[in-house]
């Protein structure tokens, strides 16, 4: 059934207000966007709105931290991850506090709100500082299993959340690692190593590739930082060709950080599927997915394009 990672964040949450009495959860007065006021039914008295003040709303999550307790901090990705940014990595990523940042409304995918609101560059700003950790969930079973696992890791967090309902990945036997890619389809041709909603994408152009012969494998990295490096090499090895594709820019995305990793072990042909350097616009959210080349139809562009050139 498609469901929203946010939502799957918000039913999450009221697992976590039942079972963990150290959970607090706060919001700058997008709760009912973000899903926080799913946790603020169960409990209201561990539920803090600070206003429209991100930078506030990671201190203060900082100083709950500090008092022993687990705070989920969330707002819309372009204000946790941009507006905060400087609060996150000096006031919780630098003395490694236990605080989990959840943003929701990432990527294209925000839709009508436009360029300002899509936030395109998290990923490569959440990465790029020492002692955090990434998480970009493909779908709402994953989302909630990677933020009860974030419950339980001791460290700073950040949790990629998307607006708009995405199509189910994995059954109810699915188990979320933190760390741990997951390979979804075998092959030996091609490697596409996909996080977030193209999880899905990558899936429908593996069955296209198949119709015309050709053997791609498929691989989710929902955990963009640590990145799996085992899994990447290892295709990376059996395949000699990778593409990759993210709901973000290739500037310092998924892309960047499989690049890195390739670079340093075993480098082999890859091209990126994602937003090409540029800000996005207002429009309904498939069709965005569509301008911009985020689709199953690319991915098998770019595969087909890459084999050949083995």
């Amino acid at each position: 059934m498609a469901k929203a990672t946010r939502e799957a964040y918000g039913e999450a949450l009221k697992r976590l207000a039942v079972d963990n009495p150290d959970i607090v959860v706060l919001d700058a007065d997008l709760s009912g966007s973000t899903k926080t006021s799913e946790f603020k039914k169960v409990s209201p008295e561990r539920f803090f709105n600070v206003g429209i003040a991100e930078q506030n709303l990671i201190g203060t999550a900082a100083g709950l931290a500090l008092a022993g307790k687990i705070p989920f901090a969330s707002s819309f990705a372009m204000f946790a991850a941009g507006r905060a940014f400087e609060i996150i990595r000096n006031t919780v990523a630098y003395p490694g506090l236990n605080v989990k940042i959840a943003a929701t409304h990432a990527g294209l995918s925000v839709g009508e709100d436009g360029g300002s609101h899509q936030a395109i560059e998290d990923i490569s700003l959440m990465r790029s500082i020492p002692n955090m950790t990434v998480i970009s969930p493909a779908d709402g079973r994953e989302a909630e299993q990677a933020v009860l696992r974030a419950a339980e890791y001791v460290g700073p967090v950040y949790i990629r959340l998307g607006r708009m309902a995405v199509e189910d990945v994995y059954d109810d036997s699915y188990v979320f690692e933190l760390g741990k890619g997951v390979l979804l389809r075998d092959g030996k041709d091609a490697a596409i190593i996909a996080t977030g909603l193209m999880v899905q994408e990558a899936l429908k152009a593996h069955d296209m590739l198949k119709e015309e012969g050709i053997d791609a494998r498929v691989i989710n990295i929902h955990t963009i930082k640590p990145i799996d490096r085992d899994i990447i090499i290892k295709a990376a090895k059996e395949t000699k060709a990778i593409v990759t594709a993210e709901e973000h820019s290739v500037v310092g995305g998924l892309g960047s950080a499989v690049l890195e990793v390739l670079s340093d072990q075993y480098p082999v042909l890859l091209k990126r599927v994602g937003i090409q350097d540029t800000f996005g616009e207002s429009g309904k959210p498939k069709d965005l997915l569509k301008k911009y080349g985020l689709t199953a139809e690319e991915i098998v562009r770019q595969t087909k394009e890459i084999i050949k050139m083995k």
